[in-house]
């Protein structure tokens, strides 16, 4: 969604050359490092290792970042001001906010976590290797911060944001990377706290017995309890849209499915000419409260991604810079408000270089294009603007299957030699051939 002096001298090149045969000597990826030592370090703490380990060092480095937090970081405003709209919305009688914030915990989750505990179906796509980063077979770099829902609701707590980093292996352009930042939100509520404003509500359920699942509601759910729910959590959403994009932004919900909520929406904004996914929401499936021992409330539920928000409302181009430490960067955002309307000024003013790459994919093993994309990334990091899969050829005699990517090469704080990109470039055919085993064209 989103963009990333002189020319290097020549020491400055064999210095690169030195430091980028260092790293790759030292493990293109924790698998083979997994397969040499059985065990990896991440924040301090060792994991084992095993055939499904495919986090890479790149990805690692960024463990502990925690940009949501750090001071004067536009992912840290936007925060503050979901946070603060919270806490306006949902007080008790004296004016205390009743969410808690949870922006610290440990982005290492398990299988259990992440998956099983919100009734993701075994067989679910986003299971795969080719999707998540994990560290073994049990364990992984949380995908979403839902992964934290169950503990938090088993621990008593009924309203809460849980906000963090979570990991994903996707494609390589301005709006995608492998790491990015969510907020996630929970509340459940009583009899008594859904029909509050219900008048004759001796009537009045929260479930029913022998009920139908229907596009409405899930089969244990009454309907009225439902709809009470929904309007709460449309409310609350619209007006989150509100306070971020303005009064008057246009807005539209989209029925959606996923594992844990029933019925499920995403909310739409109407942005510079067209509608774009905000966030997704529902009503929480009641199978998970059971398990958490809370089944006498029903609840709703929401997720949103802090850089496709803070993008739109700073006008930040490619989401490789909310990595950057460049001072020129982050000292546009040096303010005590959050609310203050800031527009980024553009720092990335160097040429962006292209370079093509071809190979046969492999016949008798197993190949995603997330695979090429972790290891463009770990060659050139943040180097790397952008990869294209830019055509497809199927040999009409052996039936074999050709992919020719363009990697767009474009640094954001400095211009590119063609020297570096070259160097950067034969490194990554290098890499391509050894550790994907087909052969470069």
């Amino acid at each position: 969604m989103i963009l990333k002096v002189l020319s290097c001298s020549y020491r400055m090149h064999i210095n690169f050359r030195h430091v980028t045969r260092i790293l790759l000597n030292r493990t293109f990826s924790s698998a083979m490092q997994a397969e040499a030592s059985k065990e990896i370090i991440l924040l301090g703490h060792k994991y084992p290792t095993d055939e499904w380990t495919n986090v890479t060092p790149r990805v690692i480095s960024k463990l502990g970042r925690n940009l949501h937090i750090l001071l004067y970081h536009p992912l840290s405003l936007i925060r503050q001001r979901i946070v603060n709209y919270f806490y306006l919305q949902f007080h008790n009688r004296i004016g205390n906010p009743i969410f808690s914030v949870y922006d610290n915990l440990s982005p290492i989750v398990t299988v259990e976590q992440n998956f099983d505990s919100l009734l993701v179906p075994k067989n679910h796509p986003s299971r795969n290797k080719t999707d998540c980063y994990y560290i073994n077979r049990d364990t992984l770099l949380r995908a979403h911060m839902t992964a934290h829902q169950t503990e938090l609701i088993s621990m008593g707590l009924n309203n809460f944001l849980v906000v963090g980093d979570v990991y994903r292996r996707d494609e390589i352009d301005s709006t995608h990377y492998p790491a990015f930042h969510q907020v996630d939100a929970v509340r459940l509520c009583t009899k008594d706290e859904v029909f509050e404003n219900v008048k004759n509500t001796d009537e009045l359920k929260l479930f029913e017995h022998r009920g139908v699942e229907s596009n409405e509601k899930q089969g244990c759910h009454t309907l009225e309890s439902v709809k009470v729910m929904e309007h709460e959590l449309k409310n609350t959403l619209t007006g989150l849209a509100q306070t971020l994009f303005g009064s008057e932004v246009q807005y539209r919900w989209v029925e959606q499915y996923f594992p844990f909520t029933h019925p499920s929406w995403e909310l739409e904004v109407y942005y510079k000419g067209q509608w774009l996914e905000i966030l997704g929401c529902g009503i929480i499936r009641q199978e998970i409260l059971q398990r958490t021992g809370t089944a006498e409330r029903i609840g709703w539920a929401f997720g949103l991604g802090l850089e496709r928000l803070a993008m739109c409302l700073y006008d930040i181009p490619d989401i490789r810079l909310f990595w950057s430490k460049d001072t020129a960067f982050s000292d546009q955002f040096k303010t005590e408000d959050p609310n203050a309307i800031i527009k980024y000024k553009p720092i990335s003013i160097y040429p962006p270089c292209k370079s093509d790459i071809s190979f046969w994919l492999p016949e008798d093993k197993h190949y995603s294009s997330n695979d090429f994309y972790d290891l463009v990334r770990e060659v050139g990091g943040d180097r790397i603007q952008q990869v294209v899969l830019k055509d497809e050829f199927i040999h009409p005699t052996t039936k074999r299957l050709s992919h020719c990517y363009r990697i767009t090469y474009r640094h954001m704080e400095r211009t590119l030699s063609k020297l570096e990109v070259n160097n950067i470039h034969k490194q990554i055919k290098q890499q391509v051939s050894e550790k994907l085993h087909v052969k470069v064209r």
